[in-house]
């Protein structure tokens, strides 16, 4: 197993991938910033709230003016930068005022699920560990990561497939560097986890 994933041997549907210690290290934290990005959720005070209530919730009519949240949750009605009419905004704007609390919820739950697989593990002497996945915990970690390349992605301001392959020849000195190389390794990591789930 070298760092990509792999069909667990031991649980039926399940998948499997090696991390060193960096590695874990670089997954835990990139998912907390996600976490960050995403935002604490209503009940972040730790009060208990009324769950019809909470259905009831209005979320917010507009779409976020960070980058990397309006990819995470982009218009229902038309791409960034469609022309739409009044009619098609206001669908937009309706749209997202009833779904965008669930997506984030969502999404929360996603990243805490993939920061608790991760502070389980329990490295070995060489400092790595091998992560195992039940099928219900893979749904989550695609989802997470799929997030994780869609923020890194607005950061570095790609748009297309095209912009992506430019990243493979940024000069080591390119400030983008790092954020680009874990962008590539995400995107091994999730392309690995789908083809393991779909064998």
């Amino acid at each position: 197993m070298a760092g990509l994933f792999e069909p667990a041997a031991a649980v039926p549907g399940g998948a499997a991938v090696a991390l060193d210690e960096i590695e874990i290290s670089i997954l835990r934290s990139l998912t907390v910033q996600l976490l960050e990005l995403i935002g604490p959720g209503p009940d972040a005070a730790g009060e208990e709230q009324d769950p019809l209530a909470a259905l009831m919730a209005d979320g917010p009519t507009e779409p976020p003016s960070d980058p990397a949240l309006a990819r995470l949750f982009p218009d229902g009605y038309g791409g960034p930068g469609a022309e739409r009419d009044e009619e098609t905004a206001a669908a937009a704007a309706e749209f997202r005022r009833y779904t965008e609390n669930d997506l984030r919820a969502r999404k929360r739950e996603d990243g805490l699920a993939v920061v608790r697989a991760l502070d389980a593990l329990a490295p070995g002497g060489d400092g790595g560990a091998v992560l195992t996945l039940v099928p219900g915990q893979s749904r989550q970690w695609l989802g997470t990561l799929n997030d994780l390349r869609l923020a890194i992605g607005a950061r570095l301001e790609l748009s297309t497939d095209e912009d992506s392959e430019e990243l493979y020849a940024l000069p080591d000195t390119d400030p983008r560097k790092p954020m680009a190389m874990a962008y590539l390794w995400l995107g091994a990591l999730q392309e690995s986890l789908v083809q393991t789930l779909m064998s």
